[in-house]
């Protein structure tokens, strides 16, 4: 039998398209739309609001994890450069920089970076997955209209539009575990072997990804399982052969689930050289489940089951106030949703209606629906108790009485995300019931006067209530977005010097005002898995460790990327980057001269030279001098020089300050004084060390700008393209001309 291709005919191919089309019905297509549109809003979220990532700096450790992954790597091989380069969260290992988290969550960026060069593609998918698996489970546990309800009002939830947006781990694992809730109830609905299977393989994913979070979800689900091969158990007696259904079933389940299991305890010996030692107890010991000292770099707290109840009880009322669909109002149609389908069940009827009502993928027998809705309250229940255990709810709360504030101001108590599922679930219910009462509402009306008015009566109800739903929902978003949106503008602005770059062959040192991190917190800033792309990031640190990373990259350009201001989680201080090229002079003698804007008011400068001798905290010798400025042409130049002997000030030839030859940072001011005693301070601190040919800086150093002190940190860098930076007398030119025969 042959295939002829002259008869697919342009019309009989789309009338098959047609009847294909038509057999599917309203609620599949419906859902299907949801799911899409959460995948295009998360994107549009995800490519604008957090174009240059969030305030959770967590986000570039997954992706740079997923960079990793993608070039078969595990981990940074830094050498004795590991400080240097040390992102944020990564664990230094003998010059080894290996994640705390575990790789699922990067693989599924990595996917998508790989595929399109655009990981927040996985975003969008996960965002649509989880929306359609909403519907599947509401489906399966009730019937299709309560999964539809439910997928809205999981996708419409501010907790799930605003962390779905962003690199984190929290809906890529609840992907996961809605994956096994869905194939774990179908599985036993239908007594499925290959469900059950794929349900082992979800929650076993879900297990490498976050362990505790998966062990929360699947505790009810396991409970379940172990009941019922029990019972099979007994009902066989033993030895049960054959298997009994559930117990090949469940034990298919167990066992994929449990490879996994192992798996990570595979990861764990591999990464931190013990099954049983996870990547972030080697980051942080103190910082996994438990009561007592809990305790992360410089933070820690002794948490008590008191302090546990608190903080993880605000957390579940700013769940359910502010980030669940439309606040309040999502909150009472879950428990309303609940309390039917309780009541239902009870009555040993189903809460989703009729038999059969809601399409072929309905449960045929109430005590499956019974089951499956008791599943999910356990999820409710082991997922609020469990996380009593974990201290991540009170580290989410800067203050018990501001949601407004701390990490929970911007993505909710996001260890909880799992509840969204069953809130939504239950939810859905109260919204089918509520359909189910306006159209029975239509009746009545319809016997008492015309079906004209009944149905307009209706149509108004049912649109207050949409519409009121859908403002509640505006609202309750709207907060956190506008929050994330006023960082978006300024990481904007402060990432506006790297954007305009064209990097190529560049090693780039920058600042470190949360310590020495990479990407906490400029999380763009990341270096390639080989430190070596087009740009290398930096520590910019004492200058012994600057010029060992210039030793390993000699045939770079140097940029230092720089600011005005004070960078601080405050959305509203922005700050005044700047990105400036520099180069390492060198010679047997360095002859520097700084040349200063003077106003026409001040009478005398003083000029002072010091060095830090390498040690940042410490008191390094100086030298100074004094000159009468009052006939200067608005200008004044101060000259000294490096030797490999030391630094030395024009105007106090006598007076060398010694450096120290592995590195140091001459420090030379120049503090004009008003007749009032006013002071202005222009302040140079270069870089330098002595070598076997002389002398080498790294030029031009960084300058500051300081009113009244002779130091003021970075809200006082010198910004030398900014005309409005400083006031119009104020210039700042640095020079250096190398002498190789001094």
């Amino acid at each position: 039998m042959s295939l002829r291709f002259d008869d697919v005919s342009p019309d009989r191919l789309a009338n098959r398209i047609r009847e294909r089309i038509a057999r599917v019905d309203r609620l599949t297509v419906a859902a299907a739309l949801v799911s899409l549109a959460a995948g295009l809003l998360t994107f549009a979220i995800a490519t604008t609001v957090f174009a240059y990532h969030s305030f959770n700096h967590d986000e570039g450790v997954y992706l740079t994890q997923a960079a990793l992954l993608l070039e078969g790597q595990l981990e940074f091989h830094a050498g004795a450069l590991a400080d240097a380069f040390h992102p944020w969260f990564f664990v230094e290992d003998g010059g080894r920089l290996y994640p705390k988290y575990n790789p699922v969550p990067a693989a599924m960026y990595a996917v998508t970076m790989w595929l399109f060069g655009e990981p927040r593609v996985t975003l969008a998918a996960v965002a649509a997955g989880n929306a359609a698996l909403v519907y599947l489970l509401g489906s399966t546990v009730f019937d299709r209209r309560v999964g539809l309800a439910a997928a809205v009002l999981f996708a419409a939830s501010p907790m799930a539009v605003v962390t779905s947006s962003v690199f984190l781990p929290y809906a890529p694992t609840t992907f996961l575990n809605l994956l096994f809730a869905v194939a774990y109830l179908r599985g036993v609905r239908d007594r499925s072997l290959p469900l059950a299977g794929l349900a082992g393989l979800a929650i076993g994913l879900a297990f490498f990804a976050r362990p505790f979070t998966a062990v929360l979800f699947a505790a009810p689900f396991i409970l379940h399982a172990l009941v019922r091969t029990a019972l099979a158990l007994r009902d066989t007696g033993l030895p049960p052969l054959p298997l009994p259904v559930p117990v090949r079933r469940h034990g298919l389940t167990a066992f994929l689930g449990t490879l996994f299991v192992g798996v990570t305890l595979a990861y764990n010996l591999r990464m931190t050289g013990s099954f049983l030692m996870f990547p972030y107890e080697a980051f942080a010991p103190m910082d996994g489940p438990g009561f007592g000292e809990r305790r992360i770099l410089g933070h820690s707290e002794e948490y008590t089951p008191e302090l546990a109840l608190r903080s993880n009880g605000y957390g579940l009322w700013y769940l359910a106030t502010r980030w669940i669909v439309a606040g309040p109002l999502g909150t009472l149609l879950a428990l309303a949703g609940a309390g039917l389908a309780a009541w239902a069940w009870l009555s040993g009827r189903r809460a989703s209606g009729a038999p059969g009502d809601g399409g072929v993928d309905a449960p045929a027998e109430p005590a499956f629906e019974r089951t499956a809705g008791l599943l999910l309250s356990g999820v409710v229940v082991s997922v609020a108790v469990g996380n009593l255990f974990f201290w991540g709810t009170n580290n989410l709360l800067a203050t018990f009485s501001d949601p407004t504030n701390g990490l929970i101001s911007g993505f909710g108590p996001f260890y909880h995300f799992d509840l969204l599922v069953p809130l939504s679930v239950f939810g859905g219910v109260a919204v089918v019931a509520g359909g189910r009462g306006l159209s029975r509402l239509r009746a009545w009306l319809a016997s008492r006067t015309t079906g004209e008015t009944a149905r307009a009566v209706v149509a108004a109800v049912a649109v207050l209530a949409v519409l009121g739903g859908a403002l509640g929902a505006a609202a309750a978003a709207e907060g956190p977005l506008d929050r994330h949106a006023a960082h978006a503008d300024k990481h904007e602005a402060a990432y506006d010097p790297i954007e305009s770059a064209d990097f190529d062959d560049d090693l780039v040192f920058v600042p470190t005002p949360y310590g020495e991190w990479l990407g906490h917190p400029f999380q763009p800033l990341r270096n390639e898995p080989g430190l070596d792309g087009d740009a290398v990031y930096a520590l910019d640190r004492d200058p012994a460790e600057d010029f060992a990373v210039t030793d390993a990259y000699p045939n770079r350009d140097l940029r230092r990327y720089a600011y005005r201001g004070t960078w601080t989680p405050d959305p509203n201080r922005h700050v005044a980057p700047k990105l400036e090229p520099l180069d390492v002079r060198e010679g047997a003698r360095i002859d520097a001269t700084a040349t200063v804007g003077v106003p026409n008011r001040v009478r005398r400068a003083t000029v002072r030279l010091e060095t830090m001798r390498g040690e940042p905290s410490g008191t390094g010798e100086t030298a100074d001098a004094e000159y009468d400025v009052r006939d200067l042409n608005d200008s004044f130049a101060a000259e000294w020089l490096l030797t490999p002997e030391g630094a030395r000030l024009a105007g106090a030839p006598n007076a060398t300050v010694p450096i120290d030859p592995a590195g140091d940072e001459v420090i030379v001011t120049v503090t004009l004084v008003d007749p009032a005693g006013s002071t202005f301070t222009y302040r140079q601190e270069a870089t330098v060390r002595a070598t076997n040919e002389g002398v080498e800086a790294i030029w031009p150093p960084e300058r500051f700008v300081c009113r009244l002190t002779t130091e003021c940190g970075t809200e006082g860098t010198y910004l030398p393209e900014d005309p409005d930076a400083h006031s119009d007398w104020v210039a700042f030119e640095t020079d250096a001309e190398s002498d190789a025969n001094a």
